[in-house]
């Protein structure tokens, strides 16, 4: 990566103001997943060796109406990243004004303190610039380490970066250094491997990596709107209608490199506990059933392709992963991608829902790389820059 990183400056003495990406799940005021406050751990605490003044951390949670909303409070957060750094972490009530500048003026020498949830305020999506200029007062230097928020021009990832200078983190660094080699030079053969509910929400990212893999492979409900383009009944499945021709192009310009679900697991209700059977997708769905996930003889398809794979890129869940009994497929995907890492394979999971299923399958430490942000590694598999990388200081 040709950007400024924490390591070519000089933090000593320093408000450090850092964007780290704490968008985490929650139940109540309890954290139910700590993966992307661990991501930020290293960074924070390589500053924090520094002997800078303070660190100032913010970020956004959720999606609030433009307004402080409770349940989006960064609050629960604060025991969590206090626990992994062994420190204690303040908190401010609020991310600008009063509130938050009288919380950064109280914190120890080399303190840390988290800012309240950045888009309880309007202009954070809209980079307003005096909310960046707000933001930008808490610090002397500006690290940036939210790689799930750098595909969006908001205040605290863009607009702070006109008040401040600007340097990448190390989480950051790492997402931008395995995605961009997996795309620009990638050991072959590449394979990549994407699912999730939509075509429409995929169709750059499907045009820009045909023209780079040597194949790719569709599962989950987008592959759906492919066989519906072929011409096969689905019965009741998910298909994006206004896609299907869209889906005929693809499969025009993909060819061979293009490979789709053979059998699909089928269920009679969006249901854990719905009748299911597994049907050869040529035979079509009946009417009144529809699929829920890749079946056994995909998997094993899947596997062929997968065997020599030097480069693996897997983006979205096979199936209605969040139920059990259409897990399967997902799982057994995991588990190919696991078995090609041991083999030598460099394997990246592009964040979102493919991340939550590694996790939850286990084999999370038997990957190369799994991505903190789904949108921005979309993004970068369609070839894009990303705002909040852009605007950092170059080399």
């Amino acid at each position: 990566m040709n950007k400024m990183n924490i390591r070519d400056v000089d933090l000593k003495g320093k408000r450090v103001l850092v964007r780290v990406d704490f968008n985490v799940p929650l139940d109540g005021a309890t954290v139910t997943d700590d993966t992307r406050v661990r991501a930020a751990v290293p960074t924070i605490k390589y500053i924090l060796d520094q002997s800078p003044k303070a660190v100032v951390l913010m970020s956004h949670l959720g999606r609030p109406k433009g307004g402080p909303a409770p349940e989006f409070s960064l609050k629960p957060t604060v025991d969590v990243l206090s626990n992994l750094l062994g420190v204690p972490v303040a908190f401010a009530e609020d991310c600008i004004g009063d509130v938050a500048n009288q919380a950064v003026a109280n914190l120890p020498e080399g303190g840390v303190l988290i800012l309240e949830n950045t888009r309880f305020y309007k202009g954070e999506e809209k980079n307003d610039p005096e909310l960046a200029k707000a933001l930008a007062q808490h610090g002397d230097i500006f690290v940036n380490d939210a790689f799930g928020s750098a595909h969006r021009a908001h205040s605290s990832t863009v607009g702070v970066t006109d008040y401040l200078p600007a340097v990448a983190g190390f989480l950051l660094e790492k997402e931008i250094d395995y995605l961009s080699t997996a795309i620009e030079s990638p050991k072959r053969p590449f394979i990549a491997i994407l699912g999730g509910a939509k075509v429409s929400d995929k169709i750059a990212v499907i045009e820009a990596l045909l023209g780079k893999v040597d194949a790719l492979l569709i599962g989950g409900g987008m592959a759906n709107t492919f066989l519906k383009a072929q011409g096969l009944a689905l019965g009741n499945s998910l298909v994006e209608a206004d896609a299907i021709e869209t889906a005929k192009m693809l499969l025009e310009k993909g060819g061979d490199k293009l490979v789709l679900p053979v059998d699909a697991v089928i269920g009679d209700k969006f249901d854990n506990e719905a009748q299911q059977k597994t049907i050869d997708v040529l035979a079509g769905v009946p009417d009144g059933w529809s699929i829920y996930d890749i079946g056994e003889q995909t998997v094993k398809q899947f596997a062929a392709v997968l065997s020599g794979a030097k480069t693996v890129v897997w983006n979205g869940p096979m199936g209605v992963f969040e139920m059990p009994n259409f897990a399967k497929g997902t799982f057994a995907v995991a588990k190919l991608l696991a078995e090609q890492t041991a083999k030598g394979a460099i394997t990246i999971i592009g964040g979102g829902d493919s991340a939550a299923a590694i996790e939850v399958s286990g084999l999370a430490d038997k990957i190369t790389h799994i991505s903190t942000g789904g949108g921005a590694s979309l993004e970068m598999l369609e070839g894009q820059a990303l705002p909040g990388v852009v605007a950092l200081k170059d080399k």
